[in-house]
């Protein structure tokens, strides 16, 4: 091959990366540096976590629900991190993913299919009781038969389930009747013909704000309390500022941000509330508190604490945001020492459980 051709060649390549990455992001970003409040990495039988898949908070008590499907049980921390309840096989757990709890302390579950039972949500109540199962297969939308439900979100009227490789969220009113379908089109480079974005997480946050997250297009979006579609955000791309494989998404008007969790590049990324603005970075990969190792979702409390299911490190993290920034750096540089935090005044718990050590 001619030299000329071959220039010809990688420059043409060249263009197609940058364009594919989302080449208007600079190289370096603005980094803050994290406060580890604390680590969860034990259930209340001292059994340490295989697989913590996804974090949610009781928005009444700030009880924190951690599901880990490799242990088949839901493991449940009062907000001063100490270990009060696990939900286990005995409740009726298999293999539960994506976790919701509402106002009123319901436990929403998405389970995968069992020899006994096929994909389903099911619904505890405040005291950890079995309530309800709404199983897919049942429902007549497209795709209902094979669909695996991975990350549930509820807000006053309905509730919305992503599944496993599927384009779209399904939306169920609280007695588990099928309402639509919300989908979104979109592509991944300029040029390119849209598609219906496959949607991995699902996230509503305190105003009724819901979230989508699309790892396939390295994109959140965002619709309004009443389902109007107001904005995108993020970029493909594996460098700096981008999404590579974006697993998990949370926010918090008060903070004025939107946090999207990475699990590929092991970051976490802030974006503007207002717009979907991107604004700095987070974490970067590593194994002492303030990095992450493949981690899979996000969830912030009212007192702007923010945790991270840290999969490979089998841990959630809780921590807040530090004051000094800095640009991007991937070198891991410093190891932040845990302090206790404060239980939240008069700090609530449902109790509902009975003897809080059976699953």
């Amino acid at each position: 091959m001619r030299w000329w051709v071959a220039g010809v060649l990688f420059l043409v390549i060249w263009v197609e990366a940058c364009a594919a990455a989302g080449g208007d992001v600079p190289a370096k970003v603005p980094f803050r540096k994290l406060v580890v409040l604390g680590v969860l990495q034990r259930d209340m039988e001292g059994r340490p976590f295989i697989s913590p898949m996804e974090v949610a908070l009781d928005p009444e008590t700030l009880e924190i629900y951690v599901s880990d499907p490799s242990r088949s049980e839901i493991a449940i921390f009062s907000p001063d991190f100490f270990p009060r309840f696990t939900l286990g096989r005995g409740r009726g757990l298999s293999s539960p993913y994506g976790v919701w709890v509402d106002r009123e302390g319901n436990i929403y579950v998405c389970q995968a299919a069992s020899r006994e039972k096929p994909a389903r949500l099911s619904i505890f109540n405040g005291a950890g009781i079995l309530e309800k199962e709404f199983f897919f297969p049942d429902y007549s939308f497209e795709g209902a038969a094979d669909f695996k439900p991975r990350s549930v979100a509820v807000d006053k009227r309905f509730i919305y389930v992503a599944g496993e490789e599927f384009e779209g969220v399904v939306v169920l009113d609280k007695e588990g009747r099928f309402v639509r379908i919300i989908s979104v089109r979109d592509r991944v480079v300029p040029g390119m013909p849209k598609e219906k974005a496959l949607i991995n997480d699902v996230y509503v946050d305190k105003k009724g704000r819901l979230y989508l997250v699309s790892a396939q297009m390295g994109r959140f979006y965002v619709f309004d309390s009443l389902g109007h579609f107001l904005f995108k955000g993020g970029k493909k791309g594996g460098g700096p500022g981008k999404l590579s494989r974006p697993s998990g998404v949370a926010a918090d008007p008060n903070l004025g941000l939107i946090l999207v969790i990475d699990y590929m590049r092991h970051t976490g990324l802030a974006y503007s509330y207002q717009d979907g603005r991107f604004l700095f970075e987070f974490g970067g990969r590593g194994f002492s508190p303030g990095w992450f190792n493949y981690p899979t979702d996000i969830a912030i409390d009212p007192k702007g604490r923010i945790y991270v299911a840290d999969l490979f490190n089998r841990r959630v993290q809780v921590f807040v945001l530090g004051g000094e920034e800095g640009v991007y750096s991937p070198v891991p540089s410093f190891v932040t020492p845990l302090r206790p935090i404060e239980t939240p005044k008069g700090g609530k718990s449902r109790k509902k459980r009975g003897k809080e050590a059976q699953p």
